[in-house]
């Protein structure tokens, strides 16, 4: 009986294993290989998979190592420095080539009429990538959300960036905007009208107090804090895409897994301690407590039987807090560095702001105006978008041009590739060449291609472009009215990405009090 029990045990022991056997074959190896031959049998070339943790990921990590140890030459030819593995990935392959992520293949598509209707999503079939629960700490919002949810929080959030609602925190940008500007004038040198600074942090601050005071009725120095936690949560947040994600490891009491833990909580009672405050003020106020993006928030959790509950709430200020401060400050930044590469486009945009508004703070109307700074800040948001690439994961089998798709496949569209891509934007492609944009993004682009979107596409187009576009035109102008500015000879030219597209060393600037 004993000897009949044990050799039961041993059999099911055995079965248990072939079992786990099995299923690791399949996903390890015949599963991607299997995918492998279909993308192969349908002209799509690329890397070749290997088991698990795949070559592509030392490749990646090697690639951006190498590009990112030294500075490059002040040029706008950055796609080599800023994404080396894809771009040679498109080189050596073409347009749209195989990659992997682990076990999981990954299409980049630079084809124009593929990359518009993955944007489109009117299949329904394209969604965001499953993502590292590790990441998905930082912020669970309208940016990751799909489906029914993503319709309900884009309906609530949409009416606090319509235009009345823009025009209306008018004076909260100009308020930050002026505050920025006697800092600056308080840091010049009395005896050389000059001083040097590095305009990356000082960005940072600006559209962390703007989006303090438009959002949330508080100022730079409130929200301080929660920036800081952010920003390091981002960083742990970074190390997480870069490392073989092992489920239920984010469990496991290590050092770095405690530090998110903290960095999340500590964040979480931030921002309920402004949604408590607010709260207090909408029983004795409920008009002008409700015009920010918070009190719309509130409102609709209040006033709706399907409105955010508060942890929702929660989840979306941390997104407008992180994604709305990091892209902006990286778009001034980068247009200050521009700007400063190419004086003759400095001299023609203090130009047009002097004539649209003399010394008067610049109003809605006047920005409405702003037709060379437009194009300007198109240009650079071209040659340097905050956001390099667009993800999307295929959740059923789709045709995709003249492809068929299964389900679990990753898509990548670069919009940084594209962009700079000389087949979209001719031989000048990584020119700074704003008269490009003269009449209007619309007639920039060739035969109506998506060659031009930085802040994405299609029904999922960033809901804050506007908000983004009318705190750079402010900013700028009343910067080039107050100063001009060149580059520093410490600053060197060094494009790479944390999250956003921002200068490696810092973006040292000299500015010259007018």
């Amino acid at each position: 009986m004993v000897n009949f029990v044990f050799l039961t045990l041993i059999i099911f022991s055995l079965c248990l294993l072939l079992w786990y056997g099995l299923k690791a074959f399949y996903s390890l190896w015949w599963k991607p290989k299997k995918l492998e031959k279909e993308f192969k049998q349908q002209g799509i070339k690329g890397s070749p998979y290997v088991v698990l943790y795949g070559v592509d990921m030392k490749e990646y990590i090697n690639c951006i190592t190498e590009a990112w140890s030294k500075p490059m030459n002040l040029n706008h030819q950055i796609t080599s420095r800023v994404v080396p593995y894809v771009k040679n990935l498109v080189q050596q392959y073409g347009k749209v080539s195989l990659t992997w992520n682990g076990t999981t293949p990954r299409l980049i598509i630079m084809d124009p009429e593929m990359m518009k209707e993955v944007l489109s999503e009117k299949t329904g079939h394209f969604r965001k990538p499953p993502m590292n629960p590790l990441i998905l700490m930082l912020a669970k919002g309208l940016t990751v959300l799909e489906g029914e949810e993503w319709s309900k929080h884009r309906r609530i959030i949409n009416p606090a960036f319509h235009q009345e609602k823009l025009k209306a925190m008018m004076p909260a940008f100009s308020t930050s905007c002026i505050e920025l500007i006697e800092r600056w004038k308080k840091l010049v040198d009395p005896s050389k009208g000059s001083c040097e600074l590095d305009v990356l942090p000082e960005m940072g601050k600006l559209t962390a107090d703007v989006i303090s005071r438009t959002a949330f009725g508080s100022n730079y120095e409130e929200g301080k804090r929660l920036f800081e936690l952010q920003k390091e949560q981002i960083v742990l947040a970074i190390e997480a895409m870069q490392t073989l994600y092992i489920p239920s490891f984010r469990f496991l009491p290590t050092k770095k897994n405690r530090r998110r833990s903290y960095l999340s909580k500590e964040v979480n009672g931030i921002l309920r301690g402004f949604i408590s405050r607010r709260e207090e003020l909408m029983k004795t106020d409920s008009f002008s407590s409700t015009t920010d993006l918070l009190g719309l928030l509130l409102q609709s959790s209040y006033s709706e039987s399907n409105g955010l509950t508060i942890e929702e709430v929660i989840e979306e200020c941390k997104v407008f807090y992180s994604a709305a401060q990091e892209t902006n400050s990286t778009l001034l930044t980068w247009a200050m560095v521009v700007l400063a590469m190419h004086p003759d486009w400095q001299d023609k945009a203090r130009e047009e702001v002097e004539r649209i508004c003399g010394r008067e703070v610049p109003g809605f109307k006047d920005i409405a105006h702003f037709k060379i700074m437009m194009m300007i800040l198109n240009e650079v948001l071209r040659l340097y978008p905050p956001v390099v690439e667009v993800y999307r994961h295929t959740c059923k089998r789709t045709k995709l041009g003249d492809i068929s798709i299964p389900a679990g496949v990753d898509l990548t569209l670069p919009i940084l590739l594209v962009h700079h891509d000389s087949e979209y934007w001719g031989d000048d492609a990584e020119e700074f060449k704003p008269e490009r944009f003269a009449d209007g993004v619309f007639n920039a682009l060739k035969d109506n291609q998506v060659s031009f979107f930085p802040f994405g596409g299609g029904p999922k187009v960033c809901i804050g472009q506007n908000f983004a576009m009318i705190e750079a035109k402010l900013a700028l102008a009343m910067i080039l009215r107050n100063f001009s500015f060149d580059l520093s000879p410490s600053y060197a030219h060094a494009p790479y990405t944390v999250m956003t597209l921002q200068p490696q060393h810092g973006a040292q600037i000299i500015l010259h009090q007018l």
